[in-house]
């Protein structure tokens, strides 16, 4: 084993503060990679707002790009000082259908969490990103291409491979007329992969303010969602629409917006989704549900944004001042989407 620190909260409603704790010695089939840049995901503030005072110490982070610095007997596709990126899911049973088929982000003996989840080997609960090192399975690992900023790359490994999935798997393509809910850490990435597989991209938001910068994405034109007559206008409009708010809301207006056999996609995952029912028998409308991507989409999501030169819009934030980025997170401050950088550990 081998000692790294990261950034914990160790009480509920504490202080982060940087922790040392040991990370498992290397399997045969595993990297250790030295963390660079992290991802701060809504992910990681409901984290740490659902901490009991019971639980280990919490360290987030599932969206990391770093460098490899020890591997496994049996590693094959790595070597020391490679660039590497590593996303929310880092194991899975193998065996089921769902990860056969390349979908691990829906094995039925649910995938092993990057942070809060099983190791599927001793048990242990696995800390995250907001460290210095980590360590995990080769075929969850995947190589960072040339070409991308590694601080702008790291938020890909969940913001862009959960957008990606969706556009992909409803096969989004040249003259599609998409629309964006949410023009956040999630909504901005949708944007710019949207376009770049030739869709015109309208984005819905509450807020006016956001209308620049989305066109300065590559959104074609903003709607105000709190605007009825302009929602009224949508009626019928739209191939498919990617919906990314996180908080819970009604999405019948957007089953609306779609034409006949569209498909509205919700990211945002609450207790439930309560759509009108008239909404949906409107055309074969689907509203479907997505999460996450398999080790296949990853990759080819990682090899797209490379040849498209997608990265996200980030903040760099100093890992010891994590804190403060997700207070920030909490209050929607950020343009749009923070990492933390891990040299500030040493």
């Amino acid at each position: 084993m081998a000692q790294t620190t990261g950034m914990a909260l160790t009480a509920p409603g504490g202080s982060w503060t940087p922790y040392t704790f040991e990370r498992r010695a290397l399997r045969p089939d595993d990297l250790a990679v030295r963390v660079t840049w992290c991802g701060v995901c809504h992910t990681d503030l409901h984290a740490a707002e659902a901490l009991t005072a019971d639980a280990p110490p919490l360290v987030p982070g599932h969206e990391f790009v770093g460098e490899v610095t020890a591997l496994g007997s049996e590693v094959t596709g790595f070597r020391v000082g490679d660039p590497v990126a590593v996303g929310n899911i880092v194991d899975s049973c193998g065996t089921c259908g769902a990860c056969r088929a390349g979908e691990q982000q829906f094995c039925v003996d649910f995938p092993t969490l990057t942070y809060g989840g099983r190791d599927r080997v001793d048990g242990s609960v696995t800390l995250g990103g907001y460290a210095r090192d980590y360590v995990l399975r080769e075929s969850f690992a995947y190589p960072l291409p040339a070409g991308l900023d590694p601080a702008g790359a790291a938020p890909l490994m969940c913001a862009g491979a959960t957008v990606f999935e969706p556009l992909r798997r409803w096969e989004v393509g040249a003259g599609d007329r998409v629309g964006v809910v949410g023009l956040g850490g999630l909504g901005h990435l949708a944007v710019k992969f949207a376009r770049a597989l030739g869709a015109r991209v309208s984005v819905f938001t509450t807020s006016p303010g956001k209308e620049a910068g989305a066109r300065e994405l590559g959104a074609d034109e903003v709607i105000v969602s709190g605007d009825a007559a302009a929602m009224a206008a949508q009626a019928g409009r739209f191939d498919f629409i990617l919906d990314t708010a996180s908080a819970k809301h009604d999405p019948s207006p957007y089953l609306r917006a779609l034409r006949m056999d569209g498909t509205l996609c919700m990211l945002g995952i609450p207790d439930r989704y309560e759509p009108e029912a008239l909404a949906l028998l409107l055309g074969y409308k689907r509203l479907a549900a997505s999460g996450s991507a398999g080790r296949p989409r990853t990759r080819e999501m990682l090899e797209f944004a490379a040849r498209h030169g997608i990265v996200a819009d980030v903040e760099k934030v100093p890992a010891r001042e994590v804190g403060r980025a997700l207070d920030r997170l909490a209050r929607n401050d950020v343009r749009w989407r923070f990492v933390l950088d891990l040299s500030d550990l040493g």
